[in-house]
């Protein structure tokens, strides 16, 4: 057997290290002995990486191609052509694992174990802590701070017209599927389904991992590549949960009122499903619905239905959008449908949709999938078929639609039911091809007809979709925030969070709606201000708790996003949030000065789908029979540290000790802690506390200083735009910009001398217990809703 070998880059100071305590010094000479035995190899039988054995039994079809650094190519072959192959890869046994994958044909969820036997079908992520091989036994080694750890990241992925995911066997043998979706479409070897890679870091790990991918590919682009819609950056409404397909616009704008007369203005609009010419063709005059045809009902005009079109309250779609923009500052308007139209596609016979050719096509659902949860909404289609538009068409579909609705006065749109195309290959080439072609033409005409590109692309987790998104910048992290659901409420939190490991990578991941009504409302709110998505509400007009929105939305309707996607800390990665009874759920994230993290107890308030009734048709999720025990509340014990922020010396800079100023919302306590110190917590289910962390730097001898920000927001360090000083003869003077208004919050090591914001001096509070300041920018009038603050220190 060959053995490949890598050109491996050379060790440089910019790039980024986990948090661990050595030093530089030490970083460079364990990554250059590191990096001797990095590249994945295949040698009797055992595909070795960094001196560990990963894959043990190897098959001799089994091929793997260096690329940069540590990664590598997996493939296989066959000796026979098929549309669909199942491959092992070996026996993996010896690790914890994290696996992403779809346990809907729409939607991944995360799964955790040690046994290969319990990686479900559809895997798409597969995430191993590794240890060397000097500790592989030391079951006592800490996974967040502990240099002996790296980790191995396999992807399954796209290679030409066939498309990889992964799955266990009872004989803890690694397997991947390798499907075209087209009969006619076959082949009998791949040499670029599986990709493989490893590092210390995580983050970094999936992060490169990605950009390699996406050089090598050339199918999807990295999000940094990407341009991030400004939407996100504003406080939004759907429409969906407040009326559902009833939507109307008298309801738009009393939603729309409710909302800005309680100080919380919605400055982007989703109109959601309900809007659209539709016609559902199973459906009998006067007769009540059959249940499943509402997935059938087929698009018949790219143009508003006659809810929209009423003299009373308005003539003409783009009458009510000018409306809505006019009156309630309304700066973004998103419009849904779905990808190939409306849930059953486009009515063949309507004189409005011939033109593009659709022809009734018949869903055909991947043998992986079929292994997984039954789903309603594709049983339906698979009995009542889809009208689909071909591929030569779908360009001008979606410029037609797109350029109405831009005409309107429209922003942008949500595209739904974006999986739905896998099962819809044959004859178009396959899954993949039928996948990326929709996909491209979409995001041209969002391009074209929008220019922002306001695109939120929703049911699209399938890798078809995900490594074949190159301009399309935000999608739905997880199913759907359900308010009827009280056993869904945690899981929704803890599937956005993983799910975003890899979703983050290739956009901005969306939280979707919750309500500020709700029982869960305070817990859904805090995990969107630490998420760095957009945040929207889908109240009812009239039923909203300002309470709740004000900690997350200013009063001119912007928010307080974090920059990244917020993601599970390191320690958090390998253990089940939801129902292990012991683990907390972390979530990470940064600002521009400080960093956040969200602490959240997950359990005893839902459950997992089940595995053993997946392949039962007719069992729907969540199960109806499984009781949930809210009532029997858990207590959680955890800790927090500012060493589970990753990245957060680069926000410190150089000279920075390691001390932070650790703010928990909740409690309104300040507390100084080493970098590598903790503080413990203890949540009962369904609570949570937000910490904002933020370095404490010297300013001089006797002058510490740390912002907090808005103390009265979840992510009070979103609000600080710059911090800088000035030195004279005078004294010290530190200078922060802050988006207000709200109450300012600071640690410093002495109680300053004035405190001045804009041009006026403020009264504040400083307790000299734990260097608490603080002080008000409520009632300071500004142009913008940026506030320059000085705070002045006399020399010491």
């Amino acid at each position: 057997m060959i053995i490949y070998l890598c050109t491996l880059r050379p060790w440089s100071d910019n790039i980024q290290t986990p948090a661990s305590r050595i030093s530089t010094e030490n970083r460079k000479r364990r990554w250059i002995e590191m990096t001797d035995h990095a590249t994945p190899c295949i040698n009797d039988g055992r595909l070795v990486i960094r001196d560990r054995t990963v894959l043990t039994s190897v098959p001799p079809n089994i091929t793997l191609e260096p690329l940069v650094s540590a990664s590598a190519f997996v493939g296989a072959s066959s000796a026979t052509r098929s549309s669909y192959h199942e491959f092992t890869l070996g026996v993996l046994e010896g690790f914890r694992w994290l696996c992403l994958y779809r346990f809907k044909i729409w939607w991944m969820i995360p799964r955790w174990g040690k046994s290969t036997s319990e990686i479900p079908y559809e895997t798409q992520m597969l995430l191993l802590e590794a240890k060397e091989n000097a500790i592989v036994e030391d079951e006592t080694v800490d996974s967040a701070n502990n240099s002996s750890i790296f980790y191995i990241l396999i992807l399954p992925v796209l290679d030409g017209d066939f498309r990889a995911s992964l799955h266990g066997r009872s004989t803890n043998e690694l397997q991947f599927s390798l499907e075209s979706g087209d009969p006619e479409v076959q082949t009998s070897q791949v040499l670029e389904a599986i990709f493989i890679n490893s590092g210390d870091n995580p983050y970094e790990l999936i992060r490169e991992s990605i950009k390699i991918l996406a050089k090598q590919k050339g199918t999807f682009s990295h999000v940094e590549n990407k341009k991030i819609p400004d939407f996100l950056n504003w406080f939004g409404w759907s429409t969906w949960d407040a009326f559902y397909t009833n939507v109307n616009p008298e309801g738009i704008k009393k939603g729309l009122h409710s909302l800005a007369e309680g100080g919380t203005p919605a400055k982007f609009l989703i109109i959601d499903d309900g809007w659209q010419e539709t016609q559902n063709e199973f459906q009998k005059e006067g007769q009540p619905l059959t249940e499943g045809t509402q997935f059938a009902i087929r698009l018949t005009d790219v143009k508003e239905n006659c809810k929209f079109k009423e003299k009373d309250t308005c003539k003409y779609l783009g009458e009510l959008i000018k409306f809505i923009k006019e009156r309630y500052g309304v700066k973004y308007v998103l419009m849904w449908h779905a990808l190939a139209g409306y849930w059953g596609g486009v009515l063949p016979t309507s004189e409005a949709m011939k033109k593009y050719d659709p022809k009734l096509k018949y869903p055909v659902v991947s043998p992986s999938m079929r292994r997984n949860l039954w789903d309603i909404a594709m049983d339906s289609l698979e009995k009542y078929g889809v009208g689909l538009i071909g591929p030569a068409k779908i360009d001008e579909f979606y410029n037609d639609l797109h350029k109405y609705l831009s005409t309107s006065g429209v922003d942008g749109a949500k595209v739904d039911v974006q999986t739905l195309l896998e099962t819809l290959g044959a004859s178009h080439g396959g899954r993949v091809s039928l996948t990326r072609k929709y996909q491209q033409a979409l995001e041209e005409s969002i391009s074209k007809n929008f220019g922002d590109n306001n695109l939120i692309c929703c049911m699209c987790h399938n890798s078809d979709s995900i490594y074949s998104s190159k301009k399309s910048a935000v999608v739905r992290a997880s199913e759907d925030f359900m308010p009827k659901e009280p056993g869904l409420q945690t899981l929704h939190v803890a599937s956005v969070s993983f799910n975003s490991l890899l979703l983050g990578e290739i956009a901005i991941p969306d939280w979707d709606m919750f309500h500020s009504d709700h029982d869960t409302a305070n817990f859904h709110a805090a995990a969107r201000a630490v998420g760095g998505s957009g945040v929207y509400v889908s109240d009812k007009p009239g039923q909203h708790n300002f309470e709740i929105l004000k900690r997350i939305v200013l009063p001119d309707g912007s928010i307080l996003r974090a920059r990244f996607a917020g993601r599970p800390t390191r320690d958090c990665l390998f253990d089940d949030p939801v129902m292990d009874g012991r683990s907390l759920l972390k979530i990470w994230n940064l600002n521009k000065i400080c960093g956040v993290i969200c602490i959240f107890n997950c359990q005893g308030s839902g459950f997992w789908p089940p595995r053993e009734e997946f392949n039962q048709v007719g069992v729907g999720w969540p199960l109806k029979d499984v009781p949930v025990s809210a009532s029997s509340s858990l207590c959680i014990s955890g800790h927090v540290s500012p060493s589970n922020i990753e990245y957060l010396g680069n926000l410190a800079g150089e000279n920075w000790n390691g001390d932070c100023a650790v703010y928990a919302f909740n409690s309104g306590s300040l507390t100084r802690i080493s970098k590598f110190g903790s503080l413990a917590i203890s949540l009962y289910t369904l609570q949570f506390e937000v910490y904002t962390i933020s370095p404490i730097k010297d300013y001089n001898q006797n002058i510490q200083f740390a912002p907090i920000g808005l103390i009265n927001m979840f992510n009070s360090g979103g609000a600080i735009d710059d911090l800088s000083s000035d030195f004279d003869s005078s004294g010290c003077m530190i200078k922060i910009k802050c988006r207000g208004p709200g109450q300012f919050g600071a640690y410093s090591s002495l109680s300053p001398k004035h405190c001045v914001v804009g041009t006026k001096e403020e009264e504040f509070n400083y307790d000299g217990n734990n260097g608490f300041l603080a002080f008000n920018l409520s009632h300071v009038p500004a142009e913008s809703n940026f506030w320059d603050i000085k705070i002045m220190y006399p020399i010491i």
